[in-house]
C-alpha cells in the first residue's frame, strides 16, 4: 500500500494516461467585446479622449471609430492610438463613407488606419447608386478595386449592411451581389438589428458565408412603438444564442461591437447596460 502523501504506481499511471487528454480539450476561444462609438457620438464629439476612456474603464476591449476620424490629421490619430494603448484597447475597424474605397480617399484611408493599428476598412455606407440591382454589381466592382490596395497595404475592406441590404430588390438581396461580386476576404460586417427587423434570418445568412463575418455590430430591436433600436442589447428579438454559435463555429467573428442607435438611458450609461447585459449573457 502506498504511504500517506503518495500515489501507487497503478494510479500514478492511469493519470498520467489520462493527462494529454486534458491537456487536449478544446480552450473557449475569447473573442473581445467592443463598441461601436456611434453610440456615444455626442460625448465623443465633446471630449474624444475623455470619452474613449470612460469607454475603456467600462471594459469594453475593443472600439470602432466612424467617418468623422477620417478628418483627423495623421499626428492626432497618433495621439489617439497613444491614448489606446495606455488604455489597453485596440480600433480594429473603422466605419467609413464610400470615399474612402475610391480616388485619394483610399491612401488617406489606409494611412489613419495604420496610424490607427486597425485591420478593416469599412464601408458603412454605400451613397448613391445606379438604381437597381446593376448599382450594387457596380459598387462590387469598387470595392474589389480597393481592396487590392488594402491588401496591398496589409488591411481588409468590409461592408456594413442596414435595412437596404437586405430588402429584396429585382427578387435579389443587395446583399447577396455584394458577397457575390467581392473578394472572398472581404469582411461583410452584420448589422444583426437591421438584418431582424428587415425579418432575415442572420443565423442562415452567417452560415451562408463562412469565413467573412469576422465582426458583428450587437444591436438589437424588437417591434413595438417606443422599441426598435431603442432596447438594450439582449432586450429585443434577435436569437443571440444561435448568433454566436453561428459566427464562432461558421463566420469567422473576431470580435463583436456593442452598437446603439439610442435608448431610454444617456449614451454612456447606455453604453455600459448593454455591457453588463452582454457579461450576463456571456459570462
Amino acid at each position: 500500500m502506498a504511504s500517506n502523501g503518495s500515489i501507487s504506481r497503478r494510479s500514478f499511471l492511469a493519470v498520467a494516461a489520462t493527462a494529454p487528454l486534458a491537456s487536449a480539450a478544446p480552450q473557449a476561444r475569447h473573442i473581445p467585446i467592443g463598441l461601436e462609438l456611434y453610440s456615444v457620438r455626442q460625448d465623443l464629439a465633446k471630449d474624444l479622449k475623455g470619452t474613449v476612456t470612460a469607454v475603456a474603464r467600462m471594459g469594453y476591449e475593443v472600439v470602432e471609430f466612424f467617418s468623422p476620424y477620417f478628418s483627423w490629421t495623421t499626428d492626432y490619430t497618433k495621439e489617439v492610438k497613444k491614448l489606446m494603448d495606455d488604455l489597453g484597447i485596440r480600433c480594429n475597424s473603422t466605419h467609413n463613407g464610400a470615399n474612402a474605397f475610391t480616388g485619394d480617399g483610399i491612401s488617406k484611408a489606409i494611412e489613419l488606419n495604420h496610424a490607427l493599428g486597425g485591420k478593416f476598412i469599412v464601408m458603412a455606407s454605400a451613397g448613391r447608386l445606379e438604381p437597381g440591382l446593376d448599382g450594387w454589381k457596380k459598387l462590387g466592382d469598387t470595392i474589389t478595386e480597393a481592396c487590392e490596395k488594402f491588401r496591398a497595404a496589409g488591411l481588409r475592406g468590409g461592408y456594413h449592411n442596414h435595412q437596404a441590404e437586405f430588402t429584396p430588390l429585382e427578387g435579389e438581396r443587395p446583399i447577396e451581389v455584394i458577397a457575390a461580386n467581392t473578394p472572398k476576404d472581404f469582411m461583410l460586417q452584420l448589422d444583426v438589428g437591421t438584418c431582424v427587423e428587415m425579418k432575415s434570418d442572420p443565423v442562415a445568412w452567417i452560415d451562408a458565408n463562412p469565413g467573412r463575418i469576422n465582426s458583428l455590430h450587437c444591436k438589437d430591436w424588437a417591434p413595438g412603438e417606443g422599441k426598435g433600436y431603442q432596447v438594450l442589447f439582449g432586450e429585443g428579438v434577435s436569437p443571440w444564442k444561435e448568433i454566436f454559435a453561428a459566427a464562432e463555429s461558421t463566420g469567422g467573428v473576431e470580435y463583436y461591437l456593442i452598437e446603439q442607435e439610442g435608448s431610454r438611458f444617456p449614451p454612456l450609461e447606455t453604453a455600459e447596460r448593454c455591457l453588463a447585459n452582454w457579461k450576463k449573457m456571456r459570462g
